[in-house]
């Protein structure tokens, strides 16, 4: 005789028993199991509303770059240049060691004048000449702060929105977020200038993937024959060799990904499939031979030199019209706690004319309407002067409180001032942007709701902004 099993009711799946108990703790932890794996998987990719700006340029200056010397001249200093800053002014900031030992601090007014420019009237210093030419397709802010006072946890919290490395940095959830517009180029490049004082060092986990798949950390371009580490073919090795050894591994992912259900596994053999696109496509994007000299007069001298700022300033302009998703330049050398007359102003020659330059390219390409330009670096300087104050050799400390960067294209008010200083450029009178802030209006302006790129990791959902960040209208045109 047969039997028929009926299949379990709820009550019977309810029922206190060991049994039930084991039973549905293995199904819960299978659960929990499932959970995780389905957590991390990519979201779907694309803006959450229609865009402004389909792609990024970050001329970031590492070392903190004097606003009294750039976007936020303050003349009036010169009648208090050398009387100590008042108390009152001085509050409850943070003092660096470099100064905190300092019995006063002297007021210290800028040794160059400034001037007001273009149709809008921005007042900038007279270190940007070329950056006067653009002033009307720029939106300055000049309420910046952070929290950070030293320069690498600064520069990872503008990097990746927290100051203790390891989490993705801004290129990678773009490169996460919205996808490659060019499937035989990296969505995330960086450049990082040859020609400028290594004063700060720079690590690559700047540009890294954190907890995101590794298919999203920036790739590093470099001047020379080889522009990207071990890009070529090793000796003996044809393309036709490698496409095989490509296909194979392909196989064994396919069946490593069913096994494991691991999604670094993909991501592994796409940043293969990419390098092997790459041998291609990297030669003719990093190749400025066929730029016009009018081009090369336009970025400036340096621009013919491969991997100086001027050069990378070309080669980005390069990359988003091949479609690179973010370009990230970096600049070192910002960081004047002595020398500041000197240092400063050549840092502005290395880095003025380029800058502007990209701007007047962009928008003569029509690319600047949908590619969002963005200058600045990870903190600014006191108004007091650090040590000895003489005419050729002062300086300046760390100043996180307030400090300046620019904005253009990609959906920003152009022509326009955010937010003010006090007298003592040293604190924020209207227009607060936090460095959140600023995460949260460049991704506003790609189209997305930075509340909800998010990736759930050791429990929690993380985004570029953290717990905070807010869009800041007052710059969106």
């Amino acid at each position: 005789m047969t039997m028929s099993h009926r299949p379990p009711s709820y009550d019977d799946l309810m029922r206190a028993s060991r049994r039930h108990f084991l039973g549905a703790s293995a199904l819960g932890l299978g659960a929990l199991a499932m959970g995780d794996v389905l957590a991390t998987a990519p979201a779907p990719q694309g803006p959450s509303f229609a865009p402004r700006a389909k792609r990024v340029i970050y001329l970031f200056q590492s070392g903190g770059p004097s606003q009294f010397e750039t976007l936020d001249p303050k003349p009036g200093l010169r009648a208090l240049h050398g009387q100590p800053l008042p108390a009152s002014v001085l509050g409850s900031q943070r003092l660096t060691g470099m100064s905190g030992y300092q019995a006063s601090l002297p007021i210290a007014s800028s040794f160059v004048g400034a001037s007001r420019h273009g149709a809008s009237g921005i007042e900038l210093s007279d270190l940007l000449p070329h950056t006067a030419k653009v002033v009307d397709d720029l939106c300055v802010i000049r309420s910046m702060h952070t929290e950070a006072i030293n320069h690498d946890p600064a520069i990872t919290f503008f990097a990746s929105g927290h100051q203790i490395a390891g989490r993705p940095s801004m290129g990678a959830w773009l490169s996460y977020g919205l996808g490659s517009m060019n499937r035989d180029l990296p969505s995330f490049i960086v450049l990082v200038s040859k020609d400028a004082n290594r004063d700060q060092p720079l690590y690559a986990r700047l540009w890294g993937s954190g907890f995101l798949p590794s298919e999203h950390q920036g790739v590093q371009f470099r001047s020379g024959s080889e522009p990207v580490l071990a890009l070529s073919n090793p000796e003996g090795v044809s393309p036709h060799a490698r496409r095989a050894m490509l296909d194979a591994l392909g196989g064994l992912t396919r069946a490593a990904v069913a096994r494991e259900s691991d999604p670094e596994v993909d991501a592994r053999l796409a940043q293969a499939e990419l390098a092997f696109r790459m041998q291609t496509s990297v030669p003719e994007a990093t190749d400025l031979s066929g730029e016009s000299e009018a081009t090369f007069d336009l970025y400036g001298p340096g621009s013919r030199d491969p991997g100086t700022f001027a050069a990378n300033c070309l080669l980005a302009r390069r990359l988003v019209e091949r479609g690179v998703r973010f370009v990230q330049l970096f600049h070192q050398g910002w960081d004047q706690h002595g020398g500041l007359p000197g240092g400063i102003s050549y840092q502005c020659r290395q880095t003025d004319q380029a800058s502007a330059a990209l701007v007047m390219d962009l928008k003569r390409r029509g690319l600047l309407e949908d590619t969002l330009v963005v200058w600045g670096g990870e903190f600014g300087r006191t108004a007091y002067c650090q040590g000895r104050m003489t005419v050729d050799d002062y300086g300046r400390d760390h100043h996180p409180r307030c400090f300046s960067v620019w904005m253009a294209g990609g959906g920003v008010k152009a022509g326009h001032v955010h937010g003010s200083t006090d007298e003592f450029g040293s604190n924020i009178v209207d227009g607060a942007v936090h460095v959140h802030d600023l995460h949260a209006t460049m991704l506003h302006l790609l189209g997305i709701d930075h509340e909800r790129l998010t990736w759930f990791y050791q429990g929690r959902h993380y985004r570029l902004t953290d717990i905070a960040g807010r869009v800041v209208s007052g710059v969106v045109g």
